[in-house]
C-alpha cells in the first residue's frame, strides 16, 4: 500500500463524504479509493467510515485519525516545499536596509561579488540608521546591530558586536592610560547619543567570581554624536576616549593611530550582549533570494569576523 496516497485519499473522502467524488478529484478510480480506505482500516484495526445512503460518515476512530492525518499531510507538504525551494534560482527584487557606517564598510564593498554570484537578483538598498518597519516598507532583509528586542521577526546572528575602549597615542600621553574601568571617571568620554544613557558596562574578559555582575561607569565629556564614524574621528583627533566597535576601529588600531585601553575588560553600552544580525519577516518558507543574501554575508564575515584579524583582543 502507498500509505501516503491512501491517507491523502482518506482525508479527501472525509471532506467530500464520497468515494466517487474523491476519485474524480484525485484522478483515480473509485475502486482505488475504496481499496485505500479498506487497507487503512485493516492496518489500523478499526472502521473509519460508516456507509449510508446519504454518503460517508466518519466513525469516532475515523475522526481521530483524520485529525492527526491532516496535520501529518500539512507537515509533509511543507517539508516538500521547503526542500524543493533549495533548488530554486534566487531571483527577483531584493530590498535590503543597512546601518550607515557598518553598511558602507562591510556590506557595500561585497555587493559586487554578491550580484555577480546572483545575476537574477535586482537589489534595492536602503541606507539608514533608523529601525524601519519591515512589513510597512516592504523590506526583505535588514542588517541590525545590538540586542534584538522580542518580536515576530526571524534573525540570524552574523557576528559578535565587540566594542573596545580606545584613544589616540597623543591623548593617552597627556592624560594617561586607564588601568581599570573606574579610572574613566578622570577622562573625557566621547559618547554616542544613540545610546540611551551615559553609562558603559564592563565585565572581565576572563570569567572569575568577581565578574558575575558588570562594573558600571558613569561617563562625562564634552562631546556626543549620533554617528559612530564621527566619534571615531574625534578619538583620532585626541579629543577623548571612545567605546568603538572593532569593525570600525580595526584599521586605526592596526596602524597605531588608536590604542586599545583596558584589554582585560569587555565593554558594552548595556547589560545585554550585542551582535550583528540579519533580520527578515517570518515566513514558513524563506525565499531563495533572502537565503542567498544571508548565507553570502555569513560566509564573507566568517567566524571570527574578518575585521578582527590581526587585532590583539
Amino acid at each position: 500500500m502507498d500509505y501516503f496516497a491512501a491517507v491523502r485519499a482518506f482525508v479527501h473522502a472525509a471532506e467530500v463524504q464520497s468515494f466517487s467524488k474523491t476519485a474524480h478529484e484525485l484522478a483515480v478510480k473509485t475502486s482505488t479509493v475504496s481499496r485505500y480506505v479498506s487497507e487503512l482500516e485493516k492496518d489500523l484495526g478499526i472502521a473509519l467510515f460508516n456507509r449510508s445512503t446519504r454518503g460517508l460518515v466518519l466513525t469516532e476512530g475515523g475522526r481521530v485519525f483524520r485529525e492527526h492525518a491532516v496535520l501529518a499531510l500539512q507537515a509533509l507538504d511543507e517539508a516538500r516545499q521547503v526542500t524543493s525551494s533549495l533548488n530554486l534560482t534566487p531571483q527577483g527584487l531584493l530590498r535590503v536596509t543597512i546601518p550607515s557606517a557598518f553598511g558602507r564598510r562591510h556590506v557595500v564593498p561585497h555587493l559586487p561579488e554578491f550580484m555577480k554570484q546572483n545575476p537574477d537578483i535586482d537589489l534595492d538598498l536602503v541606507v539608514s540608521d533608523e529601525t524601519l518597519n519591515m512589513i510597512d516598507t516592504s523590506i526583505d532583509v535588514a542588517i541590525r546591530i545590538g540586542v534584538l528586542p522580542d518580536s515576530s521577526l526571524m534573525a540570524k546572528r552574523l557576528a559578535p558586536h565587540r566594542r573596545i575602549v580606545c584613544g589616540s597615542p597623543a591623548y593617552f600621553e597627556q592624560h594617561g592610560v586607564p588601568g581599570a574601568p573606574a579610572d574613566l571617571n578622570d577622562h573625557d568620554a566621547l559618547r554616542l547619543s544613540l545610546v540611551p544613557d551615559n553609562k558603559w558596562y564592563f565585565v572581565r574578559a576572563v570569567a572569575d567570581d568577581t565578574s558575575l555582575e558588570p562594573t558600571l561607569v558613569e561617563l562625562k565629556g564634552r562631546f556626543r554624536g549620533d554617528d559612530s564614524e564621527a566619534v571615531l574621528e574625534m578619538a583620532l583627533a585626541g579629543c577623548g576616549v571612545a567605546l568603538l566597535p572593532t569593525w570600525l576601529a580595526g584599521p586605526a588600531l592596526r596602524e597605531g593611530r588608536l590604542i586599545h585601553a583596558l584589554p582585560e575588560w569587555l565593554a558594552r553600552t548595556g547589560r545585554g550582549e550585542p551582535a550583528i544580525w540579519a533580520v527578515y519577516p517570518p515566513k514558513k518558507i524563506v525565499s531563495s533570494k533572502v537565503r542567498a543574501f544571508v548565507d553570502f554575508y555569513a560566509r564573507v564575515i566568517g567566524e571570527p569576523p574578518y575585521w578582527d584579524d590581526g587585532l590583539v583582543l
